[in-house]
């Protein structure tokens, strides 16, 4: 309908986005953004009432001829309300004419881009026999990031660590029957020490793994946190792997892993870390050997949102999903 604009609910947006797509997608995304294809300014953060927060994110693809924004939410207490601790929507823009293309839920949209830059930084930084997976965090982010590790590795065993232990046996019921392999919850989070591949999603203040319990050869997924002054992971785990992010510029100003750890001594602040997309596009080295500990910290780009909005938005169409309101 010419002159209308495309409206997707959660629902819509679950079922364009595949995570095979969205691997593929944010892994071209994240070679754009590395190669300074991408227009990406830095985010804008507000701070909401008690604990909350909403983030404002641009971002211009000249290769996909696309402007995206993103507005996010961020509530811990609404876990509390029954209501979702991140809420989101994406407003896709044709960028030739300025048209508003699509408004999409972006909740799903933000879980699957997520757990699919893990999938990326994993099948790019795992070892290639990775086979047991470990996720910190049983929410929604949680699940796409054990679906992101599992679409690119043969992962054969998953262990779920949440303080809230129904949360915990809640994602091993319902992500053991979606990827058909056992997932054990872990009652000590020391337990990860078993895992190849380990992905934390908490908003927690404070390292929820401990440096100790990261055996030689572990790849991690740090994706939770994404403000300078909270962190997942030890700074001794950030001294002592091969660190790589989603964006230099990003996570240096507001990724507290990396923050603290340069207050900490720990961490060179004039030895900036390499990007995925350069390790994606083999311009910076992968994993050294298979006793490398590696490191990939994300707190998020809009690369990531706008190159799986534009998939969800193509296979919309497609399937005749959303619904189209006239201008």
């Amino acid at each position: 309908m010419s002159g209308s604009l495309r409206f997707m609910s959660a629902a819509d947006v679950a079922r364009a986005l595949p995570m095979k797509a969205a691997v593929d997608a944010v892994r071209d995304a994240f070679v754009q953004l590395s190669k300074r294809e991408a227009v990406v300014p830095l985010r804008t953060t507000m701070e909401l009432a008690g604990d909350g927060g909403a983030l404002i994110m641009p971002v211009h693809l000249p290769g996909q001829h696309r402007l995206g924004l993103k507005v996010i939410t961020v509530v811990p207490d609404n876990s509390t309300r029954g209501l979702p601790t991140t809420q989101a929507l994406v407003v896709v823009f044709d960028a030739a004419t300025g048209r508003a293309e699509a408004v999409m839920d972006g909740e799903v949209l933000t879980a699957v881009r997520t757990g699919a830059a893990s999938g990326v930084a994993t099948d790019a930084l795992a070892r290639t026999d990775s086979a047991v997976a470990a996720v910190i965090g049983g929410g929604a982010q949680g699940r796409r990031q054990l679906e992101g590790v599992c679409s690119v590795r043969g992962i054969r065993e998953a262990l779920i660590f949440d303080a809230d232990q129904e949360s915990a046996l809640l994602f091993a019921d319902e992500m053991g029957e979606q990827l058909g392999i056992p997932v054990r919850v872990l009652h000590d989070v020391a337990g990860v020490s078993e895992a190849d591949v380990i992905c934390t999603a908490t908003s927690s203040n404070e390292p929820v793994v401990r440096d100790r319990d990261i055996a030689p050869g572990t790849h991690i997924n740090a994706v939770g946190t994404y403000r300078p002054d909270t962190r997942e992971i030890p700074g001794a785990t950030v001294a002592r792997s091969r660190l790589v992010v989603d964006s230099r510029k990003a996570c240096l100003a507001e990724a507290g892993d990396l923050v603290l750890a340069v207050q900490e001594g720990l961490l060179d602040a004039h030895d900036p870390p390499d990007e995925i997309g350069e390790v994606v596009a083999g311009t910076a080295p992968g994993r050294r050997d298979d006793e490398q500990v590696t490191l990939f910290k994300s707190v998020g780009n809009a690369v990531q949102d706008l190159a799986v909005a534009i998939v969800v938005l193509e296979e919309a169409k497609n399937l005749g999903l959303g619904t189209e309101v006239a201008l």
